[in-house]
């Protein structure tokens, strides 16, 4: 059982990603894109408590997972897939049915068996649930390449564009599938979502077990990002206190204090952990005081 709350290193601030503004984004280091850099920043973060990293999966964090596996340092892994900019900038250079050819090349590239063998039936049988594992088998066999300890990631999680939209349409078999696949593969199965509220209504008409998932959203004291609104993301989560939530934006992209968006964690007991990312090494110091903070939590 862990003691406080989960500390975890975001990986945003190593993509260029800012959730103010791409010109703040921009404004940033030329170092955070070096990956020994990085792992640099999430070591140096361990260092003084976090107890994870959660990333999206890219080139990009699978240097740094290389790097920081090489030096014997493995946190607990919570990956996110895909990684919606890399995909994104994919299908803007290639087209939709470039990506396609793209990720069936790089699946067999790779020589990933069961990634192969689920394809060719998804394909050959038009099954929607084989390429998801596809894909799934694809994305794990990629972090295990980059670890040489042999840690499989302990969460897996859909990114917000996934779970939102699959949300919006009702696809009520990609759920349930993703959470029983993930499951028989011992690895808690994840979602990132924007609309906290709306997935749990979803997931509970659906019969859906909450407790054996894991969510990231944001949570902080001005509400930012909180769709429909801070009251209600509040409410629901009172709702559900065995589900492992994790609050990110909870320094409302700089627009609170450290000290502040601590003391409005320690007020919600419900919540599980947290996310932060890091561009600087005073941030991975500011694991240290987070730490102490939310210990005993």
């Amino acid at each position: 059982m862990h003691n406080g709350k989960i500390l975890l290193v975001g990986d945003n601030p190593f993509h260029g990603v800012s959730h103010l503004s791409q010109g703040r984004a921009r404004e940033r280091s030329h170092e955070i894109t070096n990956p020994e850099y990085c792992a640099g920043l999430v070591s140096l973060a361990m260092e003084n408590g976090a107890d994870g990293f959660m990333f999206s999966i890219s080139e990009t964090t699978l240097s740094i997972l290389k790097l920081m596996s090489r030096s014997g340092k493995t946190p607990r892994l919570y990956a996110i897939a895909p990684a919606a900019s890399d995909y994104v900038r994919l299908a803007s250079n290639l087209g939709t049915p470039g990506l396609a050819a793209y990720l069936a090349k790089q699946v067999i590239i790779s020589g990933n068996i069961k990634a192969m063998a689920y394809g060719v039936n998804g394909v050959m049988a038009q099954n929607p649930v084989s390429l998801m594992k596809a894909y799934i088998f694809h994305e794990l066999y990629r972090i295990e390449s980059a670890i040489i300890t042999g840690v499989k990631p302990y969460c897996f999680m859909l990114h917000e564009i996934v779970t939102d939209m699959s949300l919006a349409l009702d696809l009520k078999w990609l759920f349930k599938s993703y959470i029983d696949f993930m499951l028989t593969l011992k690895i808690k199965p994840g979602f990132e979502t924007r609309n906290f509220p709306y997935l749990i209504d979803k997931f509970t008409k659906w019969g859906i077990n909450l407790d054996k998932v894991a969510l990231v959203t944001p949570f902080n004291e001005i509400g930012f990002q909180m769709s429909p609104s801070k009251t209600k993301c509040e409410r629901t989560l009172e709702s559900i206190p065995k589900t492992e939530v994790i609050a990110m934006s909870i320094l409302a992209s700089g627009h609170i204090m450290l000290s502040e968006a601590i003391d409005y964690i320690k007020s919600i007991p419900q919540i599980s952990g947290v996310v932060v990312g890091v561009s600087k090494e005073k941030h991975a110091h500011d694991f240290k005081i987070l730490k102490d903070a939310l210990a005993t939590l």
